[in-house]
């Protein structure tokens, strides 16, 4: 009788009293200690359950052929070559399931993957339909029209309801009383409204000069503009003729996102300074509104494509929730910033001019528009009325800037800048600083109300006085791009520094001998 493991004789027989199998003891006992069962039919099996059979001490016969020293060389041959074959066939076993493995393993990250991916655009699409039933009451039944935007993502296109009909739900009493309680509260500090200490003194803006300058547009298509300045963050966006806008930090000297999209040139450029959001306005007829992130990249959140010829003017109200474009379509649009929908388009039948400039009055109630026919137009937000009109300009109102002491407006044009009280709703001053073949380009009050710069060939700095006292131009900067052609000027915080951009690729910075944080390389 042979052992059920080993095949041979064994020397210390015992039986399983639940199979019957006969095993060598060493082995079986071995075999329990690991696993605890029957090697044979799998039944769990202990030592107990093991019956030693008692035998007389026989003496094996030696094999025939271990009685020769050949016949034991063959005996160790076959061992070897049935070693060599079992191990040539554990070898092709392992690298089978090997290959089963990475195979198992490409498939689970595919399917990972993929969804991940899905998930993604699920949590897009939801979030996506989350905001049109938010803010765009329209029926169920309305498509929701998406249109791509740059770098590869998509965008809803706002207020387009069924058959594509513009939605306009109008200026709502909540957002009436928003408009008023703001303008109570500017007001009322404004009253209260000192110089700040901190504002650069008229010596330190007469020693003023370039210390930097910052190639941040294409050479192919030169030329910058719009620009608008983050205060707090002390960041400088332009709008280029080669469709893009540029955000650039001006401490550290770097471009910190180029945002493309549009498919002709950037008109105007706007921070919210709150929410990191950013409005881009262009000749392409489309608004954008831009999320900023962490990592200083920009999301395109809404493309809005209200009008019907190019946007000249993006202007935010003094809420940070609203803000107005202004075309050449002859309409200005009012917005809700959060949701990128237009509450209201308004236009005047007055006249056939369209719109070349706007700005907000800073408490927010008044909006002052320049028109493609030497018109300036002041509206009252809450009815969306014309209230006033100023004429005298020669050619397009190429930029409108009220002052921050809420009754003075500048405005720029062919034939150079009006001053105009809105007081008594008259001009009481005129800058004619260059030849009738030279317009003026850009007029800006800074923060304080201070200061006042214009550019057109060259840009020049006044220092601002009331309706009867002269306004003295205490600095001229010339052109340095030879372009001859400036065309936006903007005060950096306290006025220490000044933002150029003209008609080459070049964002020029105007301010105090060394104290420059970035030289010009």
């Amino acid at each position: 009788m042979n052992c059920a493991i080993s095949g041979e004789v064994p020397e210390e027989p015992v039986v399983s009293a639940k199979s019957g199998l006969l095993f060598e003891k060493r082995l079986i006992e071995r075999h329990i200690s690991d696993y605890g069962k029957c090697p044979i039919t799998g039944e769990p099996l202990t030592m107990d359950d093991l019956v030693p059979i008692k035998t007389g001490k026989i003496v094996r016969p030696r094999p025939v052929q271990a009685a020769s020293i050949p016949g034991m060389l063959g005996m160790f041959q076959t061992e070897w070559d049935s070693l060599m074959l079992s191990n040539f066939a554990l070898e092709q076993q392992l690298h089978t399931a090997r290959q089963e493995l990475s195979h198992a393993l490409y498939q689970h990250d595919a399917a990972c993957r993929v969804i991940a991916r899905l998930k993604k655009e699920r949590d897009e699409a939801r979030s996506l339909l989350a905001q049109v039933e938010r803010h765009v009451p329209m029926p169920a039944s309305a498509p929701i029209v998406v249109n791509a935007v740059g770098n590869g993502r998509t965008a809803a296109v706002d207020g387009v309801g069924p058959g594509g009909n513009n939605i306009r739900p109008g200026i709502s009493a909540g957002v009436f009383e928003e408009l008023t309680e703001c303008n109570a509260a500017l007001s009322q500090q404004r009253k209260k409204r000192q110089i700040p200490s901190t504002l650069a003194p008229v010596d330190d803006l007469e020693r003023y000069t370039q210390i930097s300058s910052h190639p941040l547009h294409k050479t192919s298509k030169p030329g910058i503009v719009s620009i608008d300045i983050h205060h707090e963050k002390d960041i400088i966006a332009t709008g280029g003729i080669d469709t893009n806008a540029v955000i650039f930090d001006r401490s550290s000297g770097e471009i910190l996102s180029t945002l493309n999209g549009h498919s002709k040139k950037v008109t105007s450029v706007k921070f919210v300074a709150p929410d990191d959001l950013f409005l881009t306005g262009s000749a392409d007829k489309t608004v954008r509104i831009w999320q900023g992130s962490d990592n200083g990249n920009y999301i395109c959140n809404h493309v809005l494509r209200d009008h019907n010829a190019e946007v000249q003017a993006v202007t935010v109200h003094a809420t940070n929730n609203y803000f107005v474009t202004a075309s050449l379509d002859k309409t200005w649009c009012f917005y809700e910033l959060s949701s990128g929908l237009c509450l209201t388009q308004v236009e005047d039948t007055s006249g056939t001019e369209g719109y070349t400039s706007a700005a907000f009055h800073p408490d927010g109630l008044i909006l002052g528009t320049g028109t493609s026919e030497a018109l300036v137009k002041i509206w009252d937000v809450k009815t969306q009325t014309n209230v006033a009109k100023f004429d005298g300009h020669v050619g397009a109102v190429t930029a409108i800037s009220f002052s921050e002491n809420g009754y003075f407006l500048a405005t720029a044009a062919s034939d150079g800048v009006k001053l105009w009280d809105l007081r008594k709703l008259r001009n009481f001053r005129t800058f004619a600083p260059y030849d009738p073949e030279t317009p003026t380009n850009s007029v800006e009050f800074d923060h304080s109300g201070s200061y006042l710069a214009l550019a057109g060939s060259d840009i020049r700095v006044y220092q601002v006085a009331n309706v009867k006292s002269e306004w003295n131009c205490i600095k001229t900067f010339p052109d340095l791009s030879g372009t001859g052609k400036v065309t936006s000027v903007k005060f950096g915080p306290d006025a220490k520094y000044l933002a150029v951009g003209s008609m080459d690729r070049n964002l020029r910075i105007f301010g105090l001998p060394g104290d420059n944080d970035v030289m010009e390389s």
